[in-house]
């Protein structure tokens, strides 16, 4: 059987056989993508990651920010190239780009579920993020409203139920963005990039992410100015420490009727 593709939806159809009481059959299933897809800045390596093919240039921006620092009035044009070995993205500056501290390439290759895989140097992946602000306040209900809301947003986990969502929400819990991906730190990146490009204030809503919370993701968070991240599951200690240091409210354990607040309670009546 041939496979129908849909890489725009970040799906393939692959044929199966299914065990089940016994009885074997032949089905079709529907799986998630995770292909390789190398960053470059201004020509040059950086980095390959393996990411779910969708929402790639919301992925270009919002990795640009949390790995050079970079905002979209930086980014001079994006070159989206779908080449034999994967995808790649091709991110031109208006300056030069150090070539030190941040700005070194990765060693290695990145993997889907790692943040800061490739990195040489200690001090390349302990970020410290600037404090944040401290105007947001949203109820416990706007939380669980979120989260309610979540699951039928997100499609291609629907479809494969190998995904990652990432999900912005305003301050009475309406989701107005999702993203997924294979990688967790990937849906986050096309997250924030997407609110870069819509010009979306971080401290105008919160983020909820199906995943656990990693220092990286809270990095992330961070980085874009989002001061209210809940994780459906744990934090790490790491993460609830960054966090509790950059005044972000974290959120962990996220189920209906349910949360734990590890960092700056304040953020929720």
């Amino acid at each position: 059987m041939s496979a129908t593709e849909d890489p725009l939806r970040g799906k393939v159809a692959r044929p199966l056989l299914e065990w089940r009481d016994g009885v074997t059959s032949e089905r079709v299933d529907q799986l998630a993508e995770e292909v390789p897809v190398a960053v470059r800045f201004n020509g040059e390596p950086f980095a390959v990651m393996l990411a779910t093919p969708a929402d790639l240039e919301d992925f270009a921006h919002g990795f640009a920010l949390s790995e050079r620092g970079l905002r979209p009035g930086d980014i001079r044009h994006l070159e989206i190239q779908q080449v034999v070995e994967g995808i790649l993205l091709d991110i031109q500056t208006h300056t030069r780009l150090p070539a030190d501290g941040r700005g070194q390439d990765r060693a290695m290759p990145g993997r889907s579920g790692c943040g800061v895989c490739g990195q040489r140097l200690l001090e390349d992946v302990i970020q410290r993020p600037p404090p944040l602000q401290d105007t947001l306040r949203v109820c416990a209900d706007a939380i669980q409203r979120a989260l309610a809301s979540l699951q039928q947003q997100q499609p291609l986990n629907a479809a494969t139920g190998a995904v990652h969502a990432a999900a912005w929400a305003d301050p009475q819990g309406q989701l107005r963005l999702v993203r997924e991906d294979v990688g967790r730190h990937n849906a986050l990146d096309k997250l924030t990039g997407a609110m870069l490009r819509q010009g979306i204030d971080g401290d105008s809503g919160f983020a909820l992410v199906s995943s656990r919370a990693s220092y990286e993701m809270v990095t992330k968070a961070a980085l874009a100015g989002i001061g209210l991240l809940a994780a459906i599951s744990a934090p790490t200690a790491l993460a609830v420490q960054l966090a509790a240091d950059c005044r972000l409210t974290l959120l962990g354990f996220v189920r209906p009727s349910r949360m734990v607040i590890y960092s700056h309670p304040q953020r929720l009546r």
